[in-house]
C-alpha cells in the first residue's frame, strides 16, 4: 500500500479550511494532519508536523502567506508549498514562485485541479492553474515589465501592508522587525517603483491587483 500524502492547511477562514478538507478526505491517498489560521501558526505547524505538502493562503491578518513561505523555506528548504489564493494577479503568483512555492491555484477553480496539484507538488514539481499559466505565458511573450516583480519577497510584503494602510510601527510589529528597518525598506520600495507619495503607492497596488479598489 502506498504511503499517504500528508497535508497541512493554512487559511484564516475556517469555512475554507473545512471545504478543502472535505475535498481532500474523499481521496484515499491524502491525509490532512493539521490546520493553521495564520502565517505565524502555519510556520509553527510546519516545524511540528513536517507535512509532505502545505497548502497556503496568501491574504491573512498579521503575517501573510508570502512571509510565511519565505520563513518556512529559509528553515526547511525542501518544504513543498502549494498556494491556494483568491488572487488571480501575476504579482502574487510571481512572488510566491520566486520564493520557492511549488504550485499556485486559484480558489474559484478547485475540483480536479486540487487533487492533481497535490500529487504533482508532492513530487517536487511545479503546478500552476490554467489562468496563471496563461498570464505568465502572455506576459513573457509581450515582454511586459512589471516593476513590482523586481521587489524582493520582504519588500513586496511591506508594499502590500503599506497599501492596506498600516503605518511603519504596525508593519514592524506584524513582521517582528524594527521600525527603522521598515522605514529603510519603504525608501527602497519607493525608489524601485519610482513613487513618492502614499497615494501613488495605493494607485499602483490597486492597478497591480495587490489590493482591491
Amino acid at each position: 500500500m502506498h504511503k499517504k500524502i500528508t497535508i497541512v492547511l493554512v487559511d484564516d477562514h475556517a469555512v475554507v479550511r473545512a471545504g478543502v478538507r472535505r475535498l481532500l478526505e474523499q481521496e484515499l491517498m491524502f491525509e490532512v494532519i493539521g490546520e493553521a489560521d495564520s502565517g505565524e501558526t502555519g510556520y509553527q505547524r510546519f516545524g511540528e508536523l513536517n507535512p509532505d505538502v502545505m497548502i497556503m493562503d496568501l491574504s491573512m491578518p498579521g503575517m501573510g502567506g508570502l512571509e510565511a513561505i519565505r520563513r518556512i523555506l529559509m528553515r526547511y528548504e525542501k518544504a513543498k508549498i502549494l498556494v491556494l489564493s483568491m488572487h488571480e494577479d501575476l504579482s502574487f503568483a510571481n512572488q510566491a514562485l520566486k520564493l520557492g512555492a511549488k504550485g499556485y491555484l486559484i480558489k474559484n477553480t478547485l475540483g480536479d485541479d486540487l487533487v492533481k496539484s497535490i500529487h504533482v507538488v508532492s513530487q517536487g514539481e511545479i503546478f500552476l492553474s490554467n489562468e496563471i499559466a496563461k498570464k505568465i505565458a502572455v506576459s513573457s511573450i509581450e515582454g511586459e515589465v512589471d516593476p513590482i516583480h523586481d521587489l524582493s519577497a520582504r519588500e513586496f510584503e511591506i508594499f502590500r501592508l503599506l497599501a492596506e494602510g498600516l503605518d511603519i510601527d504596525g508593519i514592524g510589529k506584524t513582521l517582528n522587525v524594527s521600525s527603522k528597518t521598515i522605514s529603510n525598506y519603504q525608501t527602497t520600495i519607493k525608489q524601485k517603483l519610482n513613487i513618492n507619495t502614499p497615494i501613488e503607492l495605493i494607485r499602483l497596488a490597486i492597478k497591480a491587483g495587490v489590493i482591491k479598489d
